[in-house]
Formats: C-alpha cells, structure tokens, sequence
C-alpha cells in the first residue's frame, strides 16, 4: 500500500512486516475539497505547514490459482521523485469480527523494493490487473493519517499533469496501520472522522462486495 523516504511508503503503513490495517473511507465532491483541506490544516498535526503532498503510479498484480483463489499484490512508484524506491504491498481480506466495530479490519504487509519488481512479478505469473494514477495530500493526526486525492486514468504518452480524472470527486481515506489487538484505535478513527461532518462522511466499505462487482 512504511517508514520509506519517499511519499509512496509514507502514506502507506509502517514497513515492519505484517499488521494490520484500520481503515475507513469516502468521497468528496472537487466544489468541497478545498474546504475539507482548510479543515485539516486546522484539525492535524502538520497544521503549521503546507499538506505533504504526493503523485503516485499504482498497479495491481493479480495471479489466478487453478482452485479459483486469487492473490493480488499492489505495486506503487513516486511520480514526484522517480528515483525512490518502488513500494510493495499485500492487503488480505477484511475481517468479518464485530459487525458493531466502527471501521474495517485488514491484514497487510508491506515493503520497499527495486523497480524491477514489476518483471519479478510478472515471471511468477502475476498478471496487471488494473493501474491508475492517485494525487493529492497526506495529513497526520497522531498515529492516524488522512489521505485526500484524485485518481487519473492512466495514459501512453501523456504527462502526469494532462491525466484524465475518473471522476468529479477526491477519494477520502482515515487509517492506521497497527500490530493485531488494538481495538480502541477504531474508536479513535470514529471520534476524529465525525468531526469531519458535515464535509464528508467516512464510514466501513465492504471490500468483498467490490471485488466481487
């Protein structure tokens, strides 16, 4: 999806092997993300500062076992600074666990790696799934990070600023990436994403349902 050097790895979990991932989600309309953006430099902790921002290539590797399971591997590479490493990340299924738990519950590993990660893939028969272009902002609030972007239709031949948007609309993401057993971190997600509103709405997505479309 981290301690990396580059943006690719900041904003997606720690770099210490397998946790698990607490997530919740959203969508915001371009009219009223400048608005919610205000509303973080005031809420989080870079508050001081300009939101770090961040313009990333990722792919999504799938590989089809002959039992009909499929494990699919998420590859992404800074646009910003093309020499930084490239960023390897496994997301498991969501956990069924309480249905009243306040956000979604996920294993995930992740890792840095070399740019010819994409062949190694492809060698042991993972195919591209899909690949898209996400730029926007990283904020922090203490070990959460809100991530506010646009994904891009990716193109031959076209810069990275003359990308066309899938939608009308920026992606809005609360998580943590944490060791197994930390439950109050859902409930901090849930107090901090309800200051949010009326702006956005950040709630569970059911994954499986997704992936099943």
């Amino acid at each position: 999806m981290e301690s990396m050097t580059n943006t690719s790895g900041r904003r997606s979990g720690t770099g210490l092997g397998q946790q698990h991932e607490y997530l919740l989600s959203g969508s915001i309309l371009d009219d009223s993300c400048e608005q919610l953006l205000h509303k973080l430099r005031g809420f989080c902790d870079n508050c001081d500062s300009s939101a770090e921002p961040f313009q990333d290539h990722e792919m999504v590797f799938t590989i089809r076992a002959p039992n009909g399971t499929n494990t699919s591997l998420r590859v992404r590479k800074s646009l910003d600074v093309p020499n930084n490493p490239y960023h390897l990340r496994y997301l498991g299924q969501q956990e069924l666990g309480d249905k009243n738990r306040a956000t979604i519950v996920r294993n995930c590993i992740d890792c840095s790696t070399s740019s010819d990660c994409v062949q190694f893939l492809q060698e042991m028969g993972f195919k591209l799934d899909y690949e898209f272009v996400l730029k926007g902002y990283m904020f922090r609030k203490g070990r959460m990070k809100v991530i506010v972007a646009k994904l891009f239709k990716t193109q031959p031949h076209v810069g990275p600023d003359a990308l066309e948007a899938i939608s009308r609309s920026y992606l809005v993401e609360l998580s943590v990436n944490a060791p197994a057993g930390q439950e109050g971190i859902a409930d901090e997600m849930k107090a901090f994403s309800d200051s949010l509103k009326p702006l956005v709405i950040l709630d569970k997505v059911d994954t499986r349902r997704l992936q099943s479309v």
